[in-house]
């Protein structure tokens, strides 16, 4: 058998390579916060480790003093590249603080809140007025006493 009697594939005989898994989507916890956190005081103690949810693992870093440093040192790598991973295996790719305002779940929630504020308002609002009618009355049947003989 020569090379000459051997056909390429056709494209659509190519054997497929299967789809590659979906990428997690990124974690709401912030970069910024856990690069601080794995500063040399906090660290090699396991804090971004605890801060991501990973309590098992940052407690191993307590317990081990960040693995004599090197644990510490590859979870620097792993925060300034991109790669640290949440409790969900999730990576922390944003660096800035999410606002919580802007999640759709807290918006409801400080719409419901809000409604809620007004509400009372004016509920406080009528019981003011109610209040000061009753004040009037009080002070029209004080007068009224005073003015009449014998009282």
């Amino acid at each position: 058998m020569t090379g000459s009697e051997l056909t390429p594939y056709d494209y659509d005989d190519a054997p497929s390579s299967p789809p590659a898994p979906p990428s997690p989507a990124p974690s709401e916890r912030s970069r910024a916060v856990a690069l601080i956190l794995s500063c040399p005081p906090f660290g090699i103690f396991g804090l971004p480790s605890f801060y991501v949810g990973r309590w098992q693992r940052g407690l191993m870093q307590l317990i081990t003093f960040g693995g004599l440093g090197i644990w510490w040192l590859y979870d620097l790598v792993l925060i300034i590249a991109g790669d640290f991973r949440d409790a969900d295996e999730r990576p922390l790719r944003c660096w800035g603080v999410p606002d919580p305002a802007t999640s759709g779940a807290a918006a409801g929630e400080v719409r419901q809140l809000t409604e809620q504020l007004d509400a009372l308002r004016n509920e406080v609002a009528d019981l003011a007025e109610r209040m000061d009618f009753a004040e009037r009355m009080l002070a029209k049947q004080r007068d009224r006493d005073r003015l009449l003989p014998g009282g």
